[in-house]
């Protein structure tokens, strides 16, 4: 078993140095197979036939980012924008400003949790709907580490709760798929219907976490410099400022119609043929066809979509290559009685290592999504040896896979966030957005997941 110990730990202790994750999980995957005496040939052969597992889901990332950015010019960020600061405007009494604060909060949550699921842009929404509100955040004095949290509490717990968007690629296309595939052997087998009922006591660990920072982690007022912040997306015809003063954003109420139908239409075309992909195309279809950015500028904005959901794509590749390396080095059994044999018959601290080994993980690689593949070849003939349920398994495996998504520094979760409130240099990655989302998410993750594998 020291083959798969050996690879996890080179994987882990190369992301922690920064070297590339996908660097990473190559290496990592080469040092098991040697050591496994797979030879390099062999090696190599056993991870080329894993990458086919990670197409599919890297190709819905990439034109879901194209579908992002194209929706992106329709304005509908900066509409958004200037809604809430025209709220603002006036509203100088103590009453008021606690009325607009709390309409921020639930409007940057309900973002997040959108851009997720209904609206499936991921993080692209945060650089484009952020900065115009920074002014605001300053006039009320908010503490921006909690909307790192909020914004982190968003994209996080949705995918890991509402089987749509995002959460269809993690909770099915992921997460049911390699528990299935790895548990084949032993003929365990779960049900999809299932799985968003067993995320959800770990997803209101989250909850809870987002309350506590809300109420009194973050509570008090925290003091920022106003400096001007240059519009990234470029999509309106005039700058939004605090005082509300300037003209609403040009948008056509053909325009603000056609991105709604392609809005509609992908959410529609998803459920109806449960494929990501195709409901990605038919929402870029709709919007170059109702003229909502110009035919020559096409490519370009099709391209920077698709580059900027890349990476990810990449990792995931990668970590299903990787998962199939482990699994042909024929130590996953000597690696499962071992454990064993050193936890003992505890349900209990089996499922708190499980944790924390994923937690782990999870940090170096930066996205929970890529670290299914390598948890669940281990984890699921783990759980079927320590007795769990099906429904214990896929809390197990599925929460051990999302910590440490919020709380680290490489993680889409954190870095959009950075993206968005650090546009006028006020706000620091690592002691505004990482450490808070990963003290008030990880640590009730841990609880509440150690609870679900407990009570299931």
């Amino acid at each position: 078993m020291f083959a798969i110990l050996a690879a996890i730990g080179v994987m882990f202790g190369l992301s922690l140095a920064r070297v590339p994750v996908v660097f990473a999980l190559i290496i990592g995957a080469v040092t098991g197979g040697l050591l496994a005496g797979l030879g390099l040939h062999g090696t190599l052969e056993a991870f080329n036939n894993g990458l086919g597992g990670g197409a599919k889901i890297a190709l819905a990332y990439g034109v879901l980012g194209a579908f992002a950015l194209a929706l992106a010019r329709s304005g509908l960020p900066d509409l958004l924008a200037y809604k809430l600061i025209k709220t603002l405007k006036g509203s100088s009494n103590e009453k008021a400003q606690n009325r607009v604060k709390y309409l921020i909060f639930i409007t940057v949550a309900l973002a997040a949790i959108c851009s997720q699921n209904v609206i499936p842009v991921h993080i692209a929404f945060i650089p484009v709907l952020i900065p115009p509100l920074l002014s605001v955040f300053n006039h009320l004095q908010l503490d921006r580490r909690l909307i790192a949290c909020v914004l982190t509490f968003g994209l996080v717990a949705t995918y890991m709760l509402v089987p749509f968007g995002f959460g269809a690629i993690f909770l099915n296309d992921i997460l049911g798929q390699n528990i299935n595939t790895f548990g084949q052997p032993y003929g365990f087998k779960i049900n999809y219907a299932d799985i968003p009922s067993a995320m959800a006591i770990p997803v209101f660990g989250m909850f809870v976490g987002l309350l506590v920072a809300v109420f009194f982690s973050y509570r008090k007022k925290r003091v920022y410099e106003e400096v001007h912040v240059e519009p990234v997306q470029q999509s309106i015809s005039s700058e939004l400022d605090i005082t509300g003063e300037k003209s609403k954003p040009e948008i056509s109420k053909f325009t603000l119609s056609m991105a709604l139908i392609a809005v509609v239409a992908t959410l529609w075309v998803q459920i109806a043929s449960d494929s990501m992909i195709l409901a990605g195309l038919v929402g870029v279809a709709i919007l170059s066809c109702a003229g909502i950015f110009k035919w020559k500028e096409a490519d370009d904005v099709i391209i920077s979509g698709m580059r900027m959901m890349a990476l990810v794509g990449f990792i995931m590749i990668a970590a299903q290559g990787f998962a199939s390396v482990i699994s042909a080095t024929n130590q996953v059994p000597a690696l499962v009685e071992a454990s064993v044999q050193w936890i003992g018959s505890s349900q209990g601290l089996a499922a708190f290592w499980m944790l924390l080994i994923g937690l782990l993980i999870t940090l170096g690689i930066g996205s929970s999504f890529s670290t299914i593949p390598i948890l669940a070849i281990i984890y699921v003939p783990l759980c079927i040896q320590f007795g769990f349920s099906p429904a214990a398994t896929i809390a197990i495996i599925g929460t051990a896979a999302a910590l440490g998504d919020a709380g680290s520094p490489a993680s889409d979760s954190t870095l959009g966030p950075t993206s968005g409130l650090n546009m006028d240099g006020q706000h620091d990655h690592m002691k505004d957005s990482v450490i808070p989302t990963f003290i008030h998410f990880n640590i009730p993750l841990m609880i509440f997941g150690w609870i679900a594998a407990m009570v299931l």
